[in-house]
């Protein structure tokens, strides 16, 4: 398995040109947390035959990252514990609008499918098809990238998100 160097590199050959780094500065997390939005509205825990919290906390969404837990494990215990943060952001952010008058479902597909057409622009931008079309492991890749990205890019860091100077 390639290291975090390697997929950090290899991620930030699509990613060179500021206005693509800021565009997926702002909508990689919007986009994690509406695939876990959408994954969470799948009620894995009541066809269990859950009830309670066990069917609430139990779904598609919570599923899903486990799944992808391991991955991140694998590439660090720090980059674990980073993902980790994302995924309990995440879950308050979902359970905030899954409780409240907004319909988790729509809000997290217009705020999905929004993000996605900025990224496809940033990528035109850029020049350069997205990471993941060749390997969909990128998918995992990128809340790492931005989540180093942003330092390099508020002065906070002198290490970009890509390993090398911009």
């Amino acid at each position: 398995m390639r290291n975090l160097a390697t997929f950090l590199a290899d991620y930030g050959e699509s990613h060179r040109h500021p206005v693509n780094q800021w565009v997926h500065i702002v909508c990689v997390p919007i986009i994690f947390v509406a695939t876990l939005g959408l994954f969470w509205l799948i009620p894995v825990g009541r066809w269990l035959g859950l009830d309670g919290a066990a069917a609430y906390w139990i779904n598609g969404g919570t599923l899903l990252a486990l799944a992808c837990m391991p991955f991140y494990l694998r590439l660090s215990l720090g980059v674990s514990l980073l993902m980790l943060g994302w995924l309990l952001a995440s879950l308050w952010l979902i359970t905030t609008v899954d409780r409240s008058a907004l319909s988790l479902g729509w809000s997290a597909l217009a705020v999905w499918l929004g993000a996605w057409a900025v990224q496809v622009w940033g990528h035109k931008v850029e020049g350069k098809k997205p990471s993941f079309v060749d390997d969909l492991v990128f998918l995992l890749v990128g809340p790492v990238f931005v989540s180093l990205e942003l330092p390099y890019k508020l002065g906070l860091s002198r290490t970009p998100g890509h390993g090398k100077p911009s």
